[in-house]
């Protein structure tokens, strides 16, 4: 038993030490393990050291190269403005150099200007005693002499440019006019509003006047027209102001008396369709001219308002076709100068429908034309030209100039207008009046029914430049206060006669 237990002994004995022996043995590889990797950090870290050595070595070695670099550029600048320092010191001192030579021959100018002037005054002197005349005097004679001489120049100089621009503008003027008239064909006599009515019978009469006048008091009410009986045969007159409501009138009562039946109720039925009928004829006459004449795009108010003026006359003539025919020619001229022909055509087919409302609305028909167009959103182009075609204001534009002459042709044409003799008379008188109200006339005719006033004038009151004067100034009056169709020539008249007798 006791063996047993020492064998047992001895066996745990060992087990122990090879216990002990296997753990010795691991611990001894574990620090040999240990040794190998400090050993190889060791080396790894020495080799990071001496890398960053060299680097540093390197950055040091660039830096110092740079540092260098920069020092040599330095130095360079340097010795750049050194040179430029020395340089400008040199210029410096060659200013100074030529500022004392100028101040010197500044100095020896002025002697000089001072040596002259007394040579001139000692000049002078002797001239004044030659010649006795004093500087003042001398002075004048010269300046009157060259005023003479400038004044004959001037003259003639303005006469030579007046009679080629005359030439040039006339001739090229009545190549212009002249094309565009051969091209436009058109009625020279134009329609006049009619005011009396023929009647079917004498009994017509009556029966338009009817029972205690009540039919004629009805249609004056219903037509706003003053109805005129007299004694004459198969004729009323028709009188009022405003041109639609005489037309409404005329085909009301032509109505009535195709109709036969003649009385209160039937004459109130009877002119509310005469209205009809016109108010239709007024919009198709607007828009037939607008058409005939190539300009679209009008407002309906503007159409209506130029139809009106199919019952307007002026002198005779009947506005609308004079609008018309004033378009067709504005355009052609304004094909021909190059100016804008849409504008052109616009504004002369438009410019007198003012005419329309004068009896409704006071001022002068250009102007409230001119209003009507801006009111219903027409172009300025267009309101300037119709405002400007009797110069109410001044035309600025080609287009506007266009109406204007275009304005004149149209109403200047033989029978165009019919001006009575009394009016025609009158208008003479006044033209040979504002000639003679200027000092220096001796004699002014009238002539060429009424388009050219021929001024005589006093020869040693007026002189040749101040006839250019006073014809300007004569035709600016005519202008001013006066209304005509056309133009009217201004032909001043200075003669000098020489008169002697041999003995």
């Amino acid at each position: 038993m006791i063996e047993i237990i020492i064998a047992g002994i001895i066996g745990a004995g060992v087990s122990a030490g090879s216990v002990i022996g296997y753990h010795k043995y691991k611990a001894t590889k574990v620090k040999d393990s240990v040794d190998n990797l400090i050993n190889k950090t060791k080396k790894e870290a020495d080799g990071i050291l001496m890398d960053a050595k060299k680097e540093a070595l390197n950055i040091k070695d660039t830096a110092k190269k740079e540092e260098d670099e920069h020092r040599r550029e330095w130095k360079k600048t340097e010795s750049r403005l050194a040179e430029r320092e020395t340089s400008l010191d040199r210029k410096l001192e060659e200013l100074d150099r030529r500022s004392e030579k100028l101040r010197m021959e500044e100095n020896n100018l002025e002697s000089l200007k001072n040596e002259i002037r007394d040579i001139r005054t000692k000049q002078q002197e002797k001239l004044e005693k030659i010649a006795g005349l004093s500087k003042t005097s001398a002075r004048e004679k010269l300046l009157t002499m060259t005023e003479k001489d400038i004044k004959h120049d001037l003259l003639n100089l303005i006469n030579k440019e007046q009679h080629d621009i005359k030439e040039d503008a006339d001739e090229m003027a009545q190549t212009i006019l002249v094309t565009a008239m051969e091209r436009m064909s058109s009625e020279v006599t134009a329609d006049r509003t009619v005011t009396a009515l023929k009647l079917t019978d004498d009994e017509m009469k009556g029966r338009i006047i009817g029972k205690e006048g009540r039919n004629i008091q009805a249609l004056q009410r219903a037509t706003g027209v003053d109805i005129l009986v007299d004694d004459t045969p198969g004729m009323i007159v028709l009188s009022s102001f405003d041109p639609v409501r005489r037309q409404i009138a005329r085909l009301a009562l032509e109505l009535l008396m195709k109709d036969g039946r003649i009385n209160p109720t039937s004459i109130e039925d009877t002119v509310a369709k005469a209205g009809k009928q016109i108010d239709k004829e007024i919009n198709r006459a607007g828009e037939d001219a607008a058409r005939e004449v190539g300009v679209v795009g009008l407002p309906r108010e503007i159409l209506r308002l130029l139809g009106e003026l199919k019952f307007r006359t002026s002198y005779g003539q009947n506005v609308l076709l004079h609008s018309v025919e004033m378009a067709h020619i504005a355009g052609l001229i304004a094909e021909e100068i190059g100016a804008d022909k849409r504008i052109a055509k616009t504004a002369t087919l438009l410019h007198d429908i003012g005419k329309a409302v004068t009896h409704k609305i006071e001022g002068k028909h250009a102007e409230i034309g001119a209003e009507l167009a801006k009111k219903y959103g027409l172009e300025e182009a267009v309101v300037h030209a119709m405002a400007a075609h009797h110069e109410d204001i001044e035309p600025t534009t080609i287009e506007a100039i266009i109406v204007k002459i275009v304005d004149a042709l149209s109403a200047a044409r033989p029978g165009a207008r019919n001006v009575s003799a009394e009016n025609f008379a009158e208008r003479m008188r006044d033209l040979e009046n504002i000639a003679t109200s200027f000092n220096g006339i001796d004699k002014a005719y009238a002539v060429s029914a009424g388009r050219e006033i021929r001024v005589i004038v006093e020869p040693k009151q007026i002189d040749d430049l101040s006839a250019l004067k006073l014809a300007r100034d004569i035709a600016n009056k005519i202008e001013a206060t006066m209304q005509y169709p056309g133009i009217i020539k201004v032909n001043v008249i200075r003669e000098t006669r020489a008169v002697e007798y041999a003995k």
